[in-house]
């Protein structure tokens, strides 16, 4: 098979399209021949060898822990109704999305609702069920006044969807004007372009003060959202692409700010098995036709482009490598 291989951590032109052995699934498993393998912005931090919530893979890896494809073998004992199915996983701790093959426990497996595309499936395993898992902390009802950092992003995308099936005032952050087009084609009532200086002026022009800012952006951006918050408003923080969060930041506000990524979004999930609880919400959205997740599509081939493009904010939506 071919796939993207990695000898060494650095700039993204250490991923190299190369021919390699094809996995085979051992007992319990699966191997998904891949129709699309996601792209996240954790993947380019675990490229550049910087520790982070995932430990770093030995190397040589193939990255990627976002699949989804067709069932093409069997491990020992692995039931023989997976033959053939449609499929989408979520890897885990062991990467090896990147690539024309790749293997699944079946456990970790979801058969992909039809009418669900293999690249729509794919985002929302990975980018869906954290967006199901933010949600869980924004309380929102209908005339909820909600701001959206990176509303052109992937999970901004599907923020932007689910507050407006919620009744709320949806005012979406983006920077330009092809991306705040998209926020506003994406159905946001105000679409503003961040990077004008004016732009809380004009938010706070619109609806006055906002109920939540759903933020993984960080820096500059959040404080100035943080401070068009009503009295009783919420600042839920999930990334910080814009600058490293660190304790005491400025932006981040006793009793108005809560981060929650990781325990505090398993927990508030729920269940035996929380990640999966969410995975199954997100890709029932999705098929219900209420969450329609943004994609922008590479060949597995130009995987480093994709990566560069990402981190370089010139993507919509989830970033996709198809085989």
């Amino acid at each position: 098979m071919y796939a993207i291989r990695q000898h060494a951590f650095g700039p993204a032109e250490t991923l190299s399209y190369e021919q390699t052995e094809d996995p085979w699934p051992g007992p319990g498993q699966v191997r998904i021949a891949v129709a699309a393998a996601g792209v996240h912005l954790l993947d380019t931090a675990i490229r550049e060898g910087v520790p982070g919530p995932l430990p770093l893979p030995e190397l040589p890896t193939i990255p990627g822990r976002e699949v989804a494809g067709t069932v093409d073998a069997l491990g020992a004992g692995t039931p023989a109704h997976w033959l053939g199915r449609r499929v989408v996983a979520h890897l885990g701790r062991v990467p090896g999305g990147y690539a024309e093959l790749a293997v699944s426990d079946t456990e970790r497996l979801h058969v992909i609702p039809d009418g669900l595309g293999f690249a729509q499936a794919v985002a929302m395993i990975g980018t869906g069920r954290t967006t199901m898992g933010i949600l869980r902390f924004a309380d929102l009802t209908p005339g909820s006044v909600v701001v959206v950092p990176a509303a052109a992003g992937g999970i901004g995308t599907l923020l932007t969807q689910y507050a407006k099936h919620a009744g709320a005032i949806v005012i979406g952050l983006a920077g330009g004007p092809e991306k705040t087009a998209r926020v506003a084609a994406n159905g946001a009532d105000l679409a503003v372009d961040y990077r004008n200086p004016d732009w809380p002026r004009e938010v706070s022009a619109y609806r006055g003060k906002v109920s939540v800012v759903f933020d993984g952006v960080g820096g500059d951006i959040a404080r100035e959202a943080v401070a068009l918050l009503a009295p009783d408003g919420r600042h839920v923080v999930f990334g910080w692409s814009g600058e490293g969060v660190r304790d005491g930041s400025p932006y981040l506000v006793p009793g108005v700010s809560e981060e929650v990524l990781g325990p505090a979004m398993l927990k508030r999930a729920g269940g035996p098995n929380p990640l999966r609880t969410l995975e199954l919400a997100a890709l029932a959205e999705a098929a219900a036709g209420r969450l329609t997740p943004a994609v922008t599509r590479f060949p597995l081939r130009h995987a480093a482009a994709a990566h560069r493009a990402l981190e370089s904010r010139e993507t919509v939506g989830k970033v996709v490598l198809e085989p």
